[in-house]
């Protein structure tokens, strides 16, 4: 073999009907075993007809090269496999073995949509986003927030302001909530926000004296502290439904509703106002 030969490069066509990152990643894999060198990837995602199937298949024979690929669908494995046997280009299917073999183990058929590992990847992400933005801007931590947020949760304390936002985080949404205390002002970016991503929550007085007195109790302190108070709780309640009429947004009475139900009705308000998923 002279000089010129040993110093060829491969060229190998990593295909997909979606991205490519996996047929490249496994080319990769392979490159790293002749430390990369005399490999060129070249990456074609979103291959999805016949004909661009043959383009493809034309420029691996004109550059003697290899062809790797993730098709979904089996017509278009079907192509690949024909067409590189005639043009007399290797073909490599990553993802058709594997799928073939796990339909003839499972009861289900297989869904045939390309892209679907990066939309999965793509919700995972999303929802950790927006767990950890909930987590991040809970309590009226930080204002700024506010500003970022899908939706913002407003009330007295002890309404599951927190439950709610953890829950509706796992739906994606990103959410903030802030406690409404009369002695301590919302803050202003409250109001600079449109009234349409803020939800009030109230509750029954006599339900949140229970849950208050419990709470006390849970923590070891007196049930008779102000927090418990009947006058207290009525005061937090007026000086809420004041803020709430101020701002005028959608208000949820929480009284004896499940954190998922009431996540249900704020749902619902989302969608009936075009601001879900957005």
């Amino acid at each position: 073999m002279d000089k010129k030969e040993s110093e060829k490069k491969l060229t190998v066509y990593a295909i997909s009907d979606s991205v490519g990152e996996t047929a490249e990643f496994v080319v990769r894999a392979v490159a790293s075993q002749f430390n990369s060198g005399g490999l060129e990837i070249k990456r074609m995602p979103y291959i999805g007809s016949e004909d661009q199937i043959k383009q493809v298949l034309k420029r691996a024979e004109e550059t003697d090269g290899l062809v790797v690929y993730t098709l979904v669908l089996p017509e278009l494995r079907t192509v690949m496999e024909q067409e590189g046997w005639i043009r007399g280009v290797t073909t490599v299917d990553i993802l058709g073995p594997v799928l073939d073999a796990v339909t003839q183990k499972m009861t289900a058929s297989p869904r045939l949509e390309p892209g679907l590992v990066r939309r999965v990847d793509d919700e995972y992400f999303r929802k950790v986003a927006a767990v950890e933005f909930a987590v991040k801007y809970d309590d009226g931590k930080d204002p700024r927030g506010l500003l970022k947020a899908d939706l913002v949760l407003i009330g007295v304390s002890r309404t599951s302001k927190t439950p709610l936002s953890m829950y509706l985080a796992h739906r994606r949404l990103k959410v903030a909530n802030v406690p409404l205390v009369p002695e301590v002002p919302p803050p202003e970016e409250l109001y600079e926000i449109p009234s349409a991503r803020i939800i009030g929550l109230t509750v029954n007085p006599d339900q949140l004296h229970e849950i208050r007195q419990q709470r006390l109790q849970t923590m070891g302190l007196g049930q008779q502290a102000e927090y418990a108070e009947m006058k207290r709780i009525l005061r937090e309640l007026d000086y809420a439904d004041e803020v709430m009429k101020k701002i005028g947004c959608p208000v949820i009475d929480v009284t004896n509703k499940a954190v998922e139900e009431t996540a249900g009705r704020i749902l619902e308000i989302f969608s009936r106002r075009e601001i879900y998923d957005r």
